[in-house]
């Protein structure tokens, strides 16, 4: 077992971030056949790109004033990465110093994956890199997991759930699970029309004291083992499959902080979202976070077909080993 293995996070949430600004962001064909959240839009491609740098200043901005570190990096104009702005489902950090890269469905997202984006947050954030899983060569035999689209992770229980999907393979879930000691949670969800979700962030999301899903995505034959393994540490908050279009599943917990050391958690909301919940949810959420980001990203969600959690890669504090 490699040495750092046992380390686990002190939070569930990190309070530093990555984010890829985006130069060539738009309607990416490649994606499109399995993300039916994506769509292209009528504006030119011009447009459209500047647009989604104007929602993610805006995200960036908003993050920093309610205390998360964040590690910009801008994208680079060749080759056009349109999907850039989602750095999650390329790589992933952990409190134990392990850096997961991960291979990524569509042949056109791969050059997403720069080991400049890498040294950056080393340089910024103070990331120890002890231990590199490179899962990439994967795509030579078809098999695909795109990161923390994929995997939703419980860090304090070291459990992880994923929904089958033409991006999230099984056998390289469990293996994930293996070489990370966690608990593998895979089931099935699907939307109205039966199509599978393409990614598990969609639809599930976990913070400290509370997860959110739609349960009647769930293959009911599965709904409530997954149930009860989200609410044996947690309050478990219910959401339809009209919030989950709206980007209500794709929440994500981060950790503000100032220069004295306090520290708070936050919670993390596209406009969308917010706007999707009932009253009586946002009501608890409001209970549970004092402290909310809720930032428009119309034309990243709808063009992209990902919302704020896809924006955001976190990076967690290194704990010894």
């Amino acid at each position: 077992m490699h040495s750092s293995a046992l380390a686990t996070d002190r939070n569930q949430a990190a309070s530093s971030a990555l984010l890829v600004r985006p130069v060539s962001f738009g309607f990416n064909p490649h994606t499109a056949a399995s993300n039916v959240f994506q769509s292209a839009d009528a504006l030119d491609a011009q447009s459209v790109a500047a647009q989604a740098q104007v929602e993610f200043d805006h995200l960036s901005e908003t993050l920093r004033a309610a205390g998360v570190r964040c590690c910009v990096v801008d994208d680079t104009p060749q080759p056009p990465r349109p999907d850039a702005v989602f750095p999650n489902n390329w790589c992933s950090w952990h409190a134990d110093g392990t850096l997961v890269l991960y291979p990524l469905l569509a042949e056109s997202r791969r050059p997403e994956r720069r080991e400049a984006i890498i040294d950056a947050v080393v340089a910024r954030t103070g990331f120890r890199i002890r231990r590199r899983i490179d899962l990439t060569a994967r795509e030579l035999s078809g098999q695909y997991l795109e990161g923390t689209g994929s995997l939703v992770l419980d860090h304090l229980g070291r459990v992880a759930y994923a929904c089958r999907s033409s991006r999230t393979d099984e056998a390289l879930f469990r293996e994930w699970c293996a070489l990370m000691h966690y608990e593998p949670v895979l089931f099935d969800a699907r939307d109205a029309s039966g199509r599978a979700y393409y990614h598990t962030n969609v639809m599930l999301w976990i913070g400290t004291r509370c997860a959110m899903v739609c349960l009647e995505a769930i293959d009911p034959a599965q709904r409530e083992w997954v149930r009860e393994h989200l609410s044996a540490r947690r309050e478990v908050l219910t959401i339809d499959r009209h919030a989950v279009a709206a980007f209500a599943g794709n929440m994500l917990e981060l950790r503000g902080g100032d220069a004295t050391g306090a520290s708070w958690p936050l919670l993390l909301m596209s406009a969308a979202a917010s706007a999707a919940l009932p009253r009586t949810l946002s009501e608890g959420l409001h209970a549970l976070y004092e402290r909310q980001c809720v930032v428009a990203v119309p034309t990243i969600e709808r063009v992209g077909g990902g919302s704020v959690r896809c924006m955001v890669a976190e990076i967690p504090d290194t704990v010894a080993p």
